[in-house]
């Protein structure tokens, strides 16, 4: 299989632990590495801000983004934060319209990137390829609903729990193994769910004396999925 330069072994078993990647046909894998290229975030650096155009596919080789907006006064909110490989970026592809939110490196990132160009010729070569582009937003579409009844009919602390099996189960996309530690402060987690930071450390407080979880320093250590998706069912 041709790939980008720059990918290690590491990666391309990563890629194949994505549910989307994996499940798509061995040749359109081998389209979408053939013309994708790498591109390296800093901390702090954005990839791309709200109404910008699109600009390209992107999955998260190494590192974490936040997916994110602000309104006037500067306040953030964070839609998800996304690690390695996930894929982002499709939706300005499908509708043709600008980004829906800024796309920022938590720390230093590693990307995959394919160029609309690249994208363009791949889609006109292989139209049956829209069918796995929108399959990749309706993952979203999934998300976003299910996020929308949490919100509206649970508890703060179901949709915490909610929320960290979402996101060790990388949103859907690991298909064989969960991410066992979790690159996600404590006010990132409070701003994803609209809950104080003091009642999301007040719950994870009580998780981590149930020994689910350890809190550490800007990140979750998920101790016992299971234990987190029983407790999830029971609340």
């Amino acid at each position: 299989m041709t790939i980008a330069p720059d990918i290690s072994t590491h990666e391309m078993q990563q890629l194949q632990q994505g549910q989307w990647f994996h499940s798509l046909p061995a040749y359109v894998q081998q389209q979408l590495l053939s013309h994708a290229r790498i591109k390296h975030l800093t901390a702090q650096q954005y990839l791309f801000y709200r109404n910008d155009a699109f600009d390209g596919l992107y999955c998260v080789l190494e590192g974490a983004l936040r997916i994110n907006s602000h309104n006037e006064q500067g306040k953030e909110a964070l839609l998800a934060v996304i690690e390695p490989c996930n894929w982002f970026g499709e939706i300005a592809l499908i509708d043709g319209l600008p980004r829906t939110h800024d796309a920022v490196a938590e720390k230093p990132s590693k990307l995959l990137w394919i160029s609309p160009a690249a994208l363009e010729q791949m889609l006109q070569d292989n139209p049956l390829c829209w069918r796995y582009m929108a399959q990749l937003s309706t993952q979203k579409i999934r998300f976003t609903f299910a996020s929308l009844e949490e919100n509206a009919l649970f508890p703060a602390f179901k949709r915490l729990v909610s929320r960290l099996i979402l996101i060790a189960e990388g949103y859907g996309e690991l298909s064989q193994n969960s991410r066992r530690v979790l690159n996600l402060p404590q006010e990132q987690l409070a701003s994803m769910l609209a809950i104080s930071r003091q009642t999301t450390n007040q719950i994870l407080k009580q998780l981590e004396m149930q020994q689910l979880i350890r809190v550490d320093y800007r990140e979750v250590e998920i101790l016992d999925l299971a234990g987190l998706k029983q407790l999830s069912q029971k609340i």
